[in-house]
């Protein structure tokens, strides 16, 4: 199975791992866990904000794996463009977590192009 596939689970675990350092907090209630207050400011509302964009992010770079394979894209470029996206989305959460909107403005952008050259692949195969 290409790196790229791997990619795709790996791209769909890291949305909900983004928002797990803010679920070690004490005040975490796991009977309540979308409750809204708990969410609100600080690292935990930046670790949702890093989640939801995970989630927003996934479909578009799944699919752009799928077609890009499916489509006859080069296999090896489309791994190492997957394995880029994968880096810049930790670098996304990082930068997050950490209060760093600049850098992480960058990361997403280099994911975003990334995921846009795995879709447009086969054009320049």
């Amino acid at each position: 199975m290409p790196v790229s596939v791997w990619c795709i689970l790996i791209a769909a675990i890291l949305p909900m791992a983004a928002a797990l350092p803010a679920k070690f907090n004490k005040d975490y209630d796991n009977a309540n866990p979308r409750d809204p207050d708990f969410w609100r400011d600080g690292f935990r509302a930046r670790s949702q904000a890093a989640q939801a964009n995970g989630f927003e992010g996934f479909p578009f770079f799944a699919i752009a794996v799928i077609v890009g394979l499916g489509q006859g894209g080069d296999p090896s470029w489309i791994d190492r463009l997957a394995v880029l996206f994968i880096a810049m989305r930790l670098i996304y959460t990082f930068c997050y977590w950490t209060d760093r909107a600049t850098p992480r403005s960058l990361s997403w952008g280099v994911g975003f192009l990334s995921a846009v050259a795995i879709f447009t692949s086969p054009v320049w195969s």
